[in-house]
């Protein structure tokens, strides 16, 4: 009953309370929303539960009508958030994933450092076709980094410091980097790239998305281990038996299989089709789709797979009516109202500025969410609103706020779904854990900022 509280009591003040300068539909409307983003972090009943009750309630309290509430369910975006976690599934159930990162251990893992690398190397790999930063990190990379630290002996508690303490670290913040890096490798991804086009009028292609993270994203990653490195030394320095570890893991394995090739070929065709997307008519949505059938058709996957893939149904069960709800506050002008009420003080400033300020509010206020989607539909768009007011060149004023999207994840053990499962085993305490997150916070301020604006400016972004 107390989440409940914490769900419907301010959303009910919110319903029944006028608001200045907003009419009935547009103040139920943020009552219901608002409602809805609380009950994502509270969790009184399930996500996907949550965001359909919040969506039948528009309709039974007419304040949309039934065609409106269920558009969320045409939108291309949620089928390519559809495809993409299909993608993860192939990858998983294939063993193509565990496969690129034993072979990455295999050839560079000589030391602890490298071995922090090779992690790092395949997130980056499989980022762009695993859009669940919980399916990649805790389903791919956390069983990985956890088998090597304990080839070492390497447990939580006295030995963490050995080996494990780091892997986890470098697993943990190289996850949600890599999400940042590109359109398909988190889920509220496309979310930001349909907002800005919706409202700053910028198209965010896969390639361009790829091109704009490039240079910042590389140069994280190559920062990252080594600063984890410094700041949590591992004891343990020479890292040979790993790579004899992922040697024997191989062996077991044995040779590529024949759903590994299909699947490699599909993937890079698929990739090749984003990159390209600006040269044919083919909607990216539409060639993750064409890379679905291909799975089936060859039989990586068969259609029950594909049917029982709970987490891709759910995906679209409570991403379709979120994202629905987040385009009418912004038909209806609630986001501009707001944004106008809570930001209209930056209006005046220098744009450069202004866009500084508002990154910097929208990454700390991620302490207050358990979400990444949670927190970019409910404050993206009207950050970007905000942002654009300041004069800010349309690109600026959507690529940062969209690459901290992802990179606030690392500020606490709560801030995404992998972070539980990095934090979990008890390798590294809560303390150390979340000064690290505000120190690696600071780092991706002056990166993605810094040398970020610099680099879109150069490839002629802005």
């Amino acid at each position: 009953m107390k989440r409940w509280a914490i769900v419907l009591v301010p959303s009910l003040l919110l319903y029944f309370l006028p608001i200045p300068g907003f009419n009935s539909v547009q103040t139920h409307l943020l009552a219901i929303f608002a409602g809805t983003i609380i009950a994502l972090v509270a969790q009184p009943i399930a996500m996907g539960a949550s965001v359909i009750l919040a969506m039948t309630l528009l309709v039974l309290t007419g304040t949309l009508p039934a065609s409106r509430a269920l558009a969320g369910f045409s939108n291309p975006v949620v089928w390519m958030i559809f495809s993409a976690f299909i993608f993860a599934k192939a990858m998983m159930l294939t063993g193509l994933g565990q496969r690129v990162a034993y072979a990455l251990i295999r050839s560079f893992g000589h030391s602890s450092l490298a071995l922090g690398y090779c992690v790092a190397a395949t997130n980056l790999i499989i980022a762009p076709f695993v859009p669940s930063d919980t399916g990649r990190g805790g389903g791919i990379i956390y069983p990985i980094a956890r088998s090597l630290a304990r080839a070492f002996d390497s447990e939580p508690g006295p030995t963490g410091n050995r080996l494990g303490a780091f892997l986890m670290l470098v697993g943990f913040h190289s996850t949600y980097t890599t999400s940042a890096m590109f359109l398909t490798s988190m889920v509220a991804n496309p979310v930001v790239a349909d907002f800005a086009r919706k409202l700053a009028h910028v198209d965010l292609t896969w390639s361009k998305w790829a091109m704009a993270s490039s240079l910042p994203g590389l140069l994280a990653l190559a920062a990252i281990p080594w600063l984890l490195y410094k700041l949590s030394p591992p004891e343990i320095r020479d890292t040979a038996a790993a790579r004899v570890f992922a040697r024997g893991e191989l062996s077991r394995m044995g040779g590529m299989s024949r759903d590994e090739r299909y699947l490699v070929v599909i993937l890079l065709a698929v990739m090749a089709g984003w990159v390209t997307g600006s040269w044919h008519p083919i909607p990216n949505t539409f060639v993750a789709l064409a890379g679905l059938c291909a799975m089936i058709i060859v039989r990586v996957l068969d259609w029950q797979t594909v049917v029982e893939e709970s987490k891709a149904w759910d995906a679209v069960m409570w991403f379709a009516p979120l994202l629905m709800m987040a385009d009418e506050l912004a038909k209806t002008g609630v986001v501009g109202a707001l944004s106008k009420q809570v930001f209209g003080h930056i209006q005046g400033w220098p744009w450069l500025a202004g866009v500084v300020t508002l990154v910097v509010i929208y990454l700390y206020v991620h302490y207050a969410f358990a979400s990444m989607t949670a927190q970019t539909t409910a404050l993206y768009a009207g950050f970007l609103t905000a942002a654009l007011a300041t004069g800010a060149p349309p690109f600026v004023a959507a690529m940062p706020l969209g690459f901290f999207t992802n990179l606030n994840a690392g500020l606490t053990h709560y801030g995404t779904g992998s972070a539980p499962v990095f934090f979990g085993p008890g390798y590294v305490t809560q303390t150390i854990w979340w000064k690290l997150g505000f120190f690696l916070s600071l780092v991706n301020l002056v990166i993605w900022l810094g040398v970020g604006l610099i680099w879109w400016k150069v490839i002629g972004l802005w």
